[in-house]
């Protein structure tokens, strides 16, 4: 019997999911996904989600721009973030953080936007998504800044390390676990950090079609990730936690639906 699980971050606005969504979705539920959430990365991407959402059952999405595209993010693209975000399909600002590893957008314009949507999740209500990649140093005081006005936030594709995870863990953020922990020469440092991360701050998501995790088998085909294997992530965490994966599965959805305020049926 499948776990009932949530993925917290699917990026099915994706070209490669444009000629084959519906099957996409109905392997997931196959594999006992009760919800996906969206991800939303630019105004058109957030749209783009949202228009998703409409489509389908059991979706959510986000509405933001991911730090790659802050330079872009003019005063008329932070205004069609905001509108977005007052439809109750979605349900979180995002994704929105700083990126110092590529830096393509530049620093300054970077925050500023990180700034913008953390202001944003504050007037709404809203818990924000959120991306940190070599950048933690910069990062956490600017959400230590606007900590006591969010309801609350998830560290998404947490791949940091246990000094980064504890200063998110006092904050008392979400942490986001994909398929990275799967990689066994990228994400082994997370297996002994699993433990660390207390039952109800756990979430569990793909990104895909991003972050296939390499430990499937038999290999798929393509290399693009999809929701269904998010089971593959959920399996690798049970293993580093010691804990049944039902177990794992049923934390995990409880978060997801607290911290983003949804409404799902487990019957399917």
């Amino acid at each position: 019997m499948t776990n009932p699980l949530i993925d917290i971050g699917a990026n099915l606005g994706h070209d490669s999911f444009a000629h084959d969504l519906p099957d996409v979705l109905q392997r997931a539920r196959d594999a006992g996904l009760v919800h996906q959430l969206v991800t939303g990365t630019t105004l058109p991407a957030s749209a783009h989600a949202l228009e998703i959402c409409t489509h389908y059952p059991n979706l959510s999405c986000t509405a933001g721009i991911h730090p790659h595209e802050a330079a872009h993010a003019d005063a008329e693209v932070l205004a069609g973030i905001r509108a977005l975000l007052g439809q109750p399909q979605v349900k979180a600002v995002g994704e929105t953080g700083l990126d110092f590893n590529r830096d393509f957008s530049p620093r300054p314009a970077q925050e500023k936007v990180f700034h913008e949507h953390l202001a944003m999740a504050t007037a709404t209500g809203k818990p924000v998504f959120l991306h940190q990649r070599d950048a933690h140093e910069r990062f956490l005081p600017i959400l230590k800044d606007h900590r006591d006005a969010l309801s609350g936030g998830v560290v998404h594709c947490f791949t940091d390390t246990r000094e980064a995870l504890f200063d998110y863990l006092d904050l008392d953020m979400y942490i986001g676990i994909t398929g990275w922990i799967c990689d066994e020469r990228r994400g082994k440092h997370l297996h002994e950090l699993m433990t660390s991360i207390p039952a109800d701050r756990l979430l569990l998501e793909t990104d895909a079609p991003y972050l296939l995790p390499r430990s499937l088998r038999p290999k798929p085909k393509t290399r693009r990730n999809e929701p269904a294997w998010l089971t593959e992530v959920l399996a690798t965490v049970a293993r580093c936690c010691q804990r049944p994966a039902a177990d794992i599965a049923a934390d995990t959805t409880a978060n997801a639906v607290r911290l983003f305020n949804l409404e799902i049926g487990l019957a399917g």
